[in-house]
């Protein structure tokens, strides 16, 4: 069905129908390149560019005005804030990492992870946003990382010159690491 498109505009359905038609017509093999999208938010720590998957990720949130220190933390706890009427420690994960203290600016950024039963807002140098890669730029070997992270990471999607690693924020609020986080 070839039809005008102003003809089917009493039809909405076929209108729809047909206009799909003619998109896959268009843009070949497009459909499938999006069935196999992978999503995530790019974010910042030190120097090094990560991506962690779009369903770990909560919210992003500036860092708050206020936080409430908690004594007998380690240092990398920067405290409890409330965002939106909940309470979130927040953790300096450049810092925890050992890798020293993220320079709070205005760039900095809470990462709320999305965690059924471990509440966390993982405070990173920045935010870059949300980033998409096919299938074939996924590499499962893990590069090298400054911070000392590899041991949360998860392969890396490769485009061009960049690397984005692919940094899991369910194994690392889940780590021994993270969850002990009283001053010893």
């Amino acid at each position: 069905m070839n039809a005008d498109l102003g003809s089917l505009v009493r039809q909405p359905f076929e209108l729809l129908r047909e206009m799909e038609v003619r998109s896959a017509a268009a843009h070949p093999g497009a459909g499938a390149h999006l069935s196999n999208e992978w999503v995530g938010i790019g974010f910042r720590i030190g120097e090094e560019q990560f991506i962690a998957a779009r369903d770990q990720v909560r919210e992003v949130l500036m860092l708050p005005d206020t936080m409430t220190r908690v004594p007998g933390a380690k240092r990398w706890i920067l405290g409890i804030a409330n965002l939106r009427g909940h309470l979130l420690p927040l953790a300096d994960v450049k810092l925890m990492l050992g890798s020293g203290r993220t320079t709070l600016r205005r760039a900095t950024r809470v990462i709320s992870v999305n965690h059924r039963e471990i509440p966390a807002g993982l405070v990173v140098d920045e935010v870059i946003g949300f980033r998409r890669f096919g299938d074939s730029e996924y590499d499962a070997d893990n590069p090298e990382s400054i911070v000392r992270c590899e041991r949360y990471l998860k392969g890396v999607y490769r485009r061009g010159d960049d690397t984005w690693p692919i940094f899991d924020l369910f194994d690392f609020v889940e780590s021994n690491l993270f969850l002990q986080a009283a001053e010893e």
